[in-house]
């Protein structure tokens, strides 16, 4: 059953990869055609007619466009991996070729992603290598020297592309019918394509004066002018298509896929989250078959569409519901362990030095420790926010009291407060247990962003890169995990202050065991803070 499901999903999979290919083509020929009929007649001997000497202008224009979607979905990922360094793979290589010691998973997975990077490059160089001749092909100003210009003007994309970090599937906060996605983006296409393209020329305008004498021309200044001209234009019109392809591979892979059987079948009345479920356990970590499946359970949790499918999690015996939240909860936990090392390796290494660059090789690799848990926080808030409506549901929609018997409420506050006080901690908040000297109130926990003396480690970190992507990120992750935890307390309001006053919050609320970040004290504290509705 297992096996079937992997199976119907890849094709799924493929499928999209084909129909990516095939939009593509034509959206290609279309710009192609109006490019050459409107943008570029001007310059050319004679406008452009069904020849078949515009056939022979199209085809490497299309083959060198299918190359590039080809090296896009090679390199495009929902996770951004880190690369390997060159000096990691010559050192790999060598241990291999000494000692025959294989590499650790890590590395070739970093090493498969440089090498992602260096096959797109070559793609991008390459393709506008051919695509910007094949566009300017007929045109009186077009020069030899046009060719290199066009090799440096696609390295330079391609560079940008991966600096950037464009090729990370980011998946729509709505999810609109492919056409409305697609016709919002070429707005944003054409803006993209004009500073892209502006910038190439620049570069590459740069680059020729270093050309060898016998790449260069001597012609006059008008010939000059619409050489430039037409080279500009085949550089947009290329620049184009590519965010054209961009973005329909986007939306196009983004697009939620639904891991269930048919309403009214066998399956669906008898066990309908199990190909969910089976693709949750059996997927390829970080693949984009693994978050199509969050992302399904994520709407199937929060949306009141599906509710047959929801009310399937809480089946008699529990086994179904338990294993959504272990699939939810573990990544939560990985990540709060994560962070919380990364925590401590920069509290070690921490100095006083106010310059990065002053820092010790130690010291910036506890900083990279402390920001890699930040990369996958698509997956992370899509974990909580499963975890806090199928919470907040249970408390209606569980007929047979799973949740509560199975200790799955005091799991999720638990991980989730333990979580957001590894966050805040990254953000710069110190958390302190009230002093036996102070009376007790409702803000019980005190939060501070720098001390008298020393600064605290992870406080030093925000204050000075408040525009990093670790600042952003660690906040939209805050924000997401008190907003979940709030869905949950919201619900169960009533009960909750009923076991306060009972003195039963940590028993009923909180998991007994050692936290993963923080001390069970301060979880009941923060727990405290949230139902008088004081937690920011």
């Amino acid at each position: 059953m297992s096996l079937l499901i992997a199976i119907n999903a890849d094709t799924v999979l493929q499928n999209r990869f084909l129909g990516f290919l095939i939009w593509q083509s034509i959206q290609s020929a279309v710009v192609f055609t109006l490019s050459k009929a409107l943008l570029l007649s001007p310059f050319t001997s004679s406008p452009l007619s069904p020849s078949l000497a515009g056939a022979a202008a199209f085809l490497p224009f299309h083959l060198s466009l299918l190359l590039f979607s080809a090296s896009l979905s090679l390199l495009a990922s929902p996770s951004p991996d880190r690369a390997a360094s060159p000096l990691e793979l010559a050192l790999a290589a060598a241990r291999f070729a000494v000692a025959s010691a294989a590499p650790a998973p890590d590395l070739r997975r970093r090493a498969r992603v440089s090498l992602g990077f260096l096959v797109f490059l070559s793609a991008t160089a390459v393709s506008a290598f051919v695509s910007v001749a094949s566009v300017c092909w007929k045109c009186d100003s077009f020069s030899k020297t046009t060719w290199l210009r066009s090799l440096a003007v696609g390295l330079l994309y391609g560079l940008h592309y991966v600096y950037k970090r464009r090729w990370v599937l980011e998946f729509p906060i709505i999810q609109r019918p492919p056409f409305f996605s697609f016709k919002m983006g070429i707005s944003s296409s054409i803006g993209q394509a004009l500073k892209l393209s502006g910038a190439g020329y620049l570069v590459s305008a740069m680059l020729s004066f270093f050309l060898p004498d016998v790449y260069k021309s001597q012609v006059a200044m008008q010939k000059f002018l619409a050489e430039e001209i037409v080279f500009y234009a085949g550089c947009f019109v290329v620049f184009f298509c590519w965010e054209l392809s961009h973005h329909l591979h986007q939306v196009l892979h983004t697009k939620r896929l639904t891991f269930a059987p048919p309403k009214g079948s066998a399956a669906a009345e008898t066990n309908p989250s199990e190909p969910l479920l089976a693709a949750l356990e059996g997927s390829p970590p970080k693949s984009l078959l693994q978050y199509l499946a969050y992302l399904d359970l994520c709407m199937v949790c929060e949306r009141n569409v599906d509710t047959w499918r929801r009310a399937a999690f809480f089946e008699e015996t529990g086994e179904t519901y338990k294993r959504v939240l272990a699939v939810c909860l573990r990544p939560l936990e990985q990540f709060t362990l994560k962070l919380a090392e990364g925590l401590e390796s920069y509290s070690a290494n921490n100095s006083l030095q106010l310059s990065h660059q002053l820092r010790s090789p130690a010291e910036r690799q506890a900083d990279s420790r402390l920001y890699e848990p930040f990369q996958d926080i698509q997956l992370y808030v899509w974990c909580a926010r499963i975890v806090a409506s199928l919470t907040a549901h249970s408390h209606k929609e569980d007929r047979f009291g799973v949740a509560q018997l199975s200790g799955g409420n005091a799991a999720v506050i638990s991980t989730l407060v333990s979580c957001l006080l590894a966050v805040e901690a990254s953000m710069g908040k110190k958390t302190n247990l009230p002093s036996p000297n102070y009376l007790m109130g409702p803000a019980g926990i005190k939060w501070a962003t720098h001390s008298s003396g020393r600064r605290d480690a992870a406080a030093g970190i925000t204050v000075k890169r408040k525009g990093s992507p670790l600042y952003s990120r660690a906040y939209s992750m805050a924000d997401n995990l008190r907003t979940s935890i709030y869905c949950i307390l919201s619900v169960f309001h009533d009960e909750v202050v009923n076991s306060s006053k009972a003195g039963l919050l940590e028993k009923d609320w909180v998991l007994m065991s050692k936290p993963l970040y923080g001390t069970h004290e301060l979880i009941v504290q923060k727990l405290r803070l949230f139902l008088d509705f004081q937690a920011s």
